[in-house]
C-alpha cells in the first residue's frame, strides 16, 4: 500500500526510506484512522517526515498524489454563521462577473461597524437558500454576503477566493511555511543581499592568522604562530512573511528571497503573518492557531539593532489596516497601524519590501499608507529594490 505515496514523495526531494512505508502501513492496519483524509494527512506527515524544513514539500506531494483534493476546515464562524445549511452556498449558477463600471454601481457599506450590522440583519430575515440576488446571504449574485458573487466589498462565507475584496472571511485558513531550500536560478539576490553584512572580528582567538605568523617567525627566526578571533557577520536581520491569500502568487519569490537570506544571515530571525500585522504572528504555518508569538514579544526579545524586512504586498481593505476589528480572520483589539508604527519606531532600521509591481501602489489605498508609516522605506522586491533596501538597512 502507498507505493505510489513513497515514489511521489521520492520525487519532491524527500528523504523517505522503505521504513517509514511500512510504519504508515503498520498504522493503518491497525485502524489509528479510517476513512478520513484529514486524519491520514497528519499521520503520513508524522510517520513519513522526519525534518519539518520537508513540511511544505510534503504538502505539494500529497497534493499531487491526490490529484488536487483539497479540504478547507472551518474554524471560528460566528454562532449565527455555523447554523446556515451548507446547501445555501452550492454552486448551481455560473459566478457572476461584473464589469468595472457595473461594480462602481454597486454602493460600499461604509465602515466594517455597519457591514457587521448588515450582515447581523441578514441573518435574522434570511430563512431559506438565495442565489443571484443582491442582498441576503448566498451564492452568485452582487451581494456582499456569500460566495461565487461580485462585489467592491463583502464578507466571504464558504467558497474560494476570487476577487481579492472580502473584508473578512468566516473559514479557517490554511497556509504553508515558506520553503528555505529553493535553489536559486542565479546568484544575484544573494550577492545584492551581502551589501548588509557588516564583519567584525569577536570572539576567541581560533582562526591562524597567516600575515602575522609569518611576520613574528621573519623576526624571530623560529615558527611563532599567530591566532585571531574568527571573523563573523555581526548584522541581525529580523524578516515578518506575509503569507496566504493574495501572497500566494509571490510564493516563489518569497522563498527565493528567505533561501538568500537563510544562506547570507548567520543571525536571522523570520515570522510570518497575514495581510496586516496585529497582535501575533507565528513560526509555524501548519500549527499557527496553537504556537502563536505574541508582537510584543518581539519588541522585548530583540534589541533595537535588528534589521527588520517586511515582506508583503500591502494589498488589503483599509479597514484591515485602520480599524479596531478589521482583521479578516478574528476580531483584534487593535488597528493594524498601530502594530506597524509600534515596530517602525522601535527598530532602528525597518523596511517594508513589496512583491507587487511598483508602478500599481499608486492604486491601492493601503500601500500608500502603509508607505508612510514607514517613511516612504516601502520598496519593491525586485533587485534594484532589494539594492536599495540593503543600502538603507545599512546606514
Amino acid at each position: 500500500m502507498f507505493i505510489r505515496l513513497f515514489y511521489t514523495l521520492r520525487q519532491y526531494g524527500i528523504p523517505v526510506s522503505t521504513r517509514e512505508l511500512l510504519d504508515l502501513n503498520q498504522a493503518i492496519a491497525s485502524g489509528i484512522v479510517f476513512a478520513d483524509q484529514q486524519e491520514f494527512y497528519w499521520l503520513a506527515r508524522t510517520i513519513m517526515i522526519k525534518d519539518e524544513r520537508y513540511f511544505d514539500k510534503f504538502d505539494r506531494a500529497y497534493k499531487d498524489y491526490f490529484d488536487g483534493i483539497q479540504q478547507l476546515d472551518i474554524e471560528q464562524l460566528l454562532e449565527k454563521i455555523q447554523q446556515l445549511p451548507k446547501a445555501w452556498f452550492d454552486l448551481e449558477l455560473l459566478e457572476k462577473n461584473l464589469s468595472a463600471e457595473q461594480r462602481a454601481e454597486l454602493q460600499k457599506a461604509g465602515s466594517l461597524e455597519q457591514l457587521l450590522k448588515m450582515l447581523d440583519e441578514r441573518l435574522k430575515q434570511q430563512h431559506k437558500k438565495h442565489q443571484g440576488g443582491n442582498k441576503m446571504i448566498g451564492t452568485g449574485g452582487t451581494s456582499p454576503f456569500g460566495a461565487y458573487g461580485d462585489h467592491p466589498e463583502g464578507i466571504r462565507i464558504a467558497g474560494p477566493a476570487r476577487k481579492r475584496s472580502a473584508v473578512k472571511v468566516w473559514e479557517q485558513r490554511q497556509f504553508k511555511n515558506l520553503d528555505d531550500e529553493q535553489v536559486l536560478a542565479t546568484r544575484q539576490m544573494q550577492i545584492v543581499l551581502r551589501r548588509l553584512r557588516k564583519f567584525a572580528r569577536e570572539g576567541a582567538a581560533e582562526e591562524l592568522d597567516v600575515q602575522s605568523t609569518i611576520q613574528h617567525t621573519a623576526q624571530k627566526g623560529i615558527l611563532d604562530v599567530q591566532m585571531i578571533p574568527e571573523r563573523r557577520n555581526r548584522v541581525k536581520v529580523l524578516m515578518l512573511f506575509d503569507i496566504g491569500g493574495s501572497m500566494d502568487v509571490h510564493v516563489q519569490e518569497c522563498e527565493k528571497l528567505f533561501s538568500a537570506a537563510k544562506t547570507e544571515f548567520k543571525i536571522l530571525e523570520f515570522f510570518y503573518f497575514h495581510n496586516c500585522i496585529y497582535d501575533y504572528v507565528w513560526k509555524d504555518n501548519h500549527r499557527r492557531q496553537h504556537t502563536r508569538v505574541n508582537t510584543f514579544d518581539l519588541l522585548h526579545k530583540y534589541g533595537k539593532d535588528y534589521r527588520v524586512i517586511i515582506v508583503g504586498d500591502a494589498s488589503m481593505a483599509p479597514y484591515e489596516l485602520m480599524s479596531v476589528g478589521g482583521s479578516v480572520e478574528y476580531m483584534n483589539d487593535e488597528a493594524g497601524q498601530i502594530w506597524l508604527k509600534r515596530l517602525q519606531q522601535y527598530f532602528d532600521k525597518a523596511a517594508w519590501l513589496n512583491p507587487e509591481p511598483q508602478q500599481y501602489w499608486q492604486y491601492t489605498q493601503s500601500i500608500q499608507l502603509i508607505s508612510e508609516i514607514f517613511e516612504k522605506n516601502m520598496f519593491a522586491m525586485t533587485l534594484k529594490g532589494i539594492e536599495d533596501m540593503t543600502r538603507y538597512l545599512a546606514r
